[in-house]
């Protein structure tokens, strides 16, 4: 199949209308925008840093005007929506639900063997979930022989439940708190829900479009780290297949020499409404820095896991959209004590910005402001001061 020529230009239109980025409210405003987002996307990451709003809440407000945190719990608990691993941890439309079975089969193959003393444990959680329901670490007696040596020495306790929920055999929610609550899949899981396991091929095909649908174009290497953790997976057989087959799209960037790819419906002539995003660092559209780069000449990494005398632009630092183009990056804390949020650096790019520009940045930032249930802001430096003068001034 002859492969479609597509510019620069119009590889970012088609990458940010797949990101829910083409405008602000893309997909409307409440709970079913929620909903039809997280379908967009297929696969919303979960963070625990909580600099600023953790990560998953930041990606719906970005999109989702008028979005209240707690929609996701409600719609965890009406099972349209179920947290387990994709690339990562997060949420994803009940709808795919048998599409996670082929990666809890790949842990419980892929585990070490256990010990009599691991096996025992792990039923008798499972047996205990099953009699009690909704449990949470808490719930089990301390079960540490040692000291714990750091963060991620779990005692036996808690291994045996993260290993039962990566099996399958038990399902997560969260507390308001962000506290893991353990549960047996029927008590979670609609009665309708397909849960028969996929073929490798249907699994592979699931993959490739669901890439597709959140990236917009994507190679076969981005295709490929969604389904990373099964081992032998059929990504890149399948996705030539589904090329023969018409099921997909060869697309080239003018000046880039990988093979891309799109879903045949996927929409071309697309308009940017200009509008300004503050966005997570673990957004769909940050995931892959190269794509940042090759795309948008944007270079970009999270601070927070570069050694602090090394930081360029600070610990946790947001990058800002308007339009196609990264225009800053802001490092923000939240001081929830004293509701002010707290701009340690807001570093422009090189880039010319408009008066407009610099009021949709205003907005940006003040509802950014809101969803951190702040009431004020100060701002501690930039590069740029007359522009942050007048961003100053659009808060006075």
């Amino acid at each position: 199949m002859e492969s479609l020529m597509l510019s620069k230009a119009q590889a970012r239109k088609i990458i940010l209308h797949a990101a829910g980025l083409a405008k602000r409210a893309q997909f409307g405003m409440g709970r079913e925008a929620v909903c039809q987002l997280i379908d967009q996307l297929g696969f919303v990451q979960l963070d625990t840093n909580f600099v600023v709003e953790r990560a998953h809440h930041h990606v719906m407000a970005a999109r989702v005007p008028d979005y209240r945190p707690e929609w996701l719990e409600e719609l965890s608990a009406d099972g349209l929506i179920f947290e387990y691993l994709s690339s990562d941890a997060g949420y994803l439309p009940m709808h795919d639900f048998r599409f996670s079975l082929v990666l809890k089969q790949a842990f419980a193959a892929q585990r070490k063997a256990l010990t009599k003393a691991e096996e025992s444990l792990m039923k008798e959680i499972l047996d205990r979930v099953q009699r009690e329901g909704q449990l949470m670490v808490g719930d089990f007696d301390n079960d540490r022989l040692e000291p714990s040596s750091g963060w991620w020495d779990w005692r036996p306790s808690k291994v045996a439940l993260e290993r039962l929920y990566l099996e399958g055999d038990l399902m997560i929610t969260r507390t308001s708190g962000f506290k893991k609550i353990y549960d047996v899949p029927m008590n979670l899981i609609p009665e309708e829900t397909d849960q028969i396991l996929p073929t490798e091929e249907e699994f592979a095909q699931y993959v490739i479009r669901r890439t597709l649908g959140a990236l917009g174009i994507a190679t076969v290497k981005e295709m490929a780290w969604r389904a990373r953790r099964v081992k032998g997976n059929l990504v890149k057989k399948e996705l030539e297949k589904m090329v023969n087959g018409g099921q997909l799209k060869p697309v080239s960037v003018e000046g880039m020499k990988s093979a891309f790819y799109m879903l045949p419906h996927q929409k071309t002539d697309i308009l940017l409404s200009g509008d300004a995003f503050i966005l997570s660092p673990f957004d769909i559209l940050n995931v892959f820095r190269y794509r940042l780069k090759d795309f948008f000449n944007f270079d970009y990494q999270v601070e927070c896991f570069v050694p602090a005398p090394n930081r360029k632009y600070g610990y946790f630092s947001l990058p800002i959209l308007i339009g196609d183009a990264f225009v800053a990056r802001m490092d923000a804390k939240a001081d929830r004590k004293q509701k002010l949020l707290i701009v340690h650096n807001l570093h422009f790019e090189a880039i010319v910005l408009s008066d407009i520009q610099i009021a949709g940045m205003i907005d940006a930032i003040k509802a950014f402001v809101d969803f951190n249930q702040c009431r004020d802001i100060v701002f501690k430096k930039s590069n740029q001061e007359d522009y942050l003068s007048s961003i100053i001034e659009g808060f006075s």
